[in-house]
């Protein structure tokens, strides 16, 4: 257990890292496209929300290849990160993108990847290894966001790094405000599926984490819904069955100011509708001036929810043995 809540709180210390990075030089880009899967991909997602109001273009693609038909035509740089180096999705869009002679820049650790770096002479960065890949956002985002800067897609933000590794620190603390916030909504969900609504660039980003990581630590199903889309859908689908999800289900709503406001009043609506069929257990709202500082306020919070919710279940949250067995399997066949 104390691995993975160590792991959490290093956090700061990740994001302290990429402000200092010395760069290669990155080809010059209008557009990214990030490849990558799982607490890897993430990053892009991050990278995407942290550049804000900016006019900048950032796509994530989660898949093997093709990529999509755009990519021919506007030709943006691939941001390629896998932590291992050895995800299969990621190492097949990397040679996809080289047969097509698309730029190519590299996060990781090393493995299949790294010795395709060093063989083509792509730029990136190395980050520390050691960690599970969910429990090295900091260094990952951190360097995207390093890299973006160096291609001219997104402005300098190492002044938001370094907001957001303070913040970090002050969060992961225990008895810390995000500690009390973390308690109070793990406690309510103890022995329940949940899910996790957002509403917005940050929000909503910060939502898929908080489901992966309920995911991996708490090894607890969980999804992630987004306002407004849920009120033409999910809404509805509280009605048949509220003697079931009222005892077995919880939601968690997150809420950022780039959030719209028409979103904040659906947000409340809704609780107000569903209620009675499903707990609404607690609203977390980001704090933070930046974009990127205040989506790791509302991350450090589902992160700690995640290893609070494996330490009342007596979880181990640091093996994903069942991923691992699969990935296995792929290689056998």
């Amino acid at each position: 257990m104390s691995d993975m809540l160590s792991m959490i709180r290093s956090l700061g210390d990740q994001m302290r890292w990429s402000v200092d990075l010395d760069l290669e030089p990155i080809p010059p880009s209008e557009e990214i496209l990030v490849a990558g899967m799982g607490g890897s991909g993430i990053a892009g997602n991050y990278l995407a929300a942290a550049s804000g109001t900016s006019t900048a273009r950032i796509s994530v693609h989660k898949d093997y290849s093709p990529l999509p038909g755009w990519v021919e035509a506007v030709r943006p740089l691939i941001l390629a990160i896998s932590y291992s180096g050895n995800t299969e999705e990621t190492l097949d869009v990397a040679d996809h993108a080289r047969s097509m002679g698309l730029p190519i820049a590299t996060i990781t650790t090393g493995g299949e990847l790294g010795r395709q770096s060093d063989e083509q002479g792509w730029p990136g960065v190395r980050v520390p290894s050691g960690l599970q890949p969910r429990a090295a956002l900091g260094y990952l985002a951190g360097a995207a966001v390093r890299l973006a800067g160096a291609s001219g897609v997104v402005g300098d933000l190492r002044r938001d790094l370094t907001e957001s590794a303070g913040l970090a620190d002050e969060a992961v603390a225990e008895g810390s405000n995000a500690w009390v916030a973390a308690s109070s909504v793990s406690d309510a969900l103890v022995g329940r599926i949940v899910i996790v609504y957002g509403g917005g660039p940050v929000s909503g980003t910060v939502a898929g984490r908080w489901k992966t990581q309920i995911n991996e630590n708490a090894k607890t199903p969980a999804w992630a819904s987004l306002l407004p889309e849920l009120d033409h859908n999910e809404l509805v689908g509280w009605e048949a069955m509220p003697g079931s999800t009222l005892d077995r289900l919880g939601i968690v709503s997150l809420a950022d100011r780039s959030d719209h406001p028409r979103v904040g009043l659906r947000r409340r609506l809704s609780a107000s509708l569903t209620e009675g069929a499903v707990p609404w257990v607690g609203k977390i709202s980001s704090w933070g001036e930046s974009p990127l500082a205040r989506l790791i306020s509302l991350t450090t919070v589902g992160d700690l929810t995640s290893w609070m919710l494996a330490r009342r279940a007596g979880i181990d949250p640091v093996p994903v043995a069942t991923i691992e067995k699969l990935k296995q399997l792929l290689v056998e066949d």
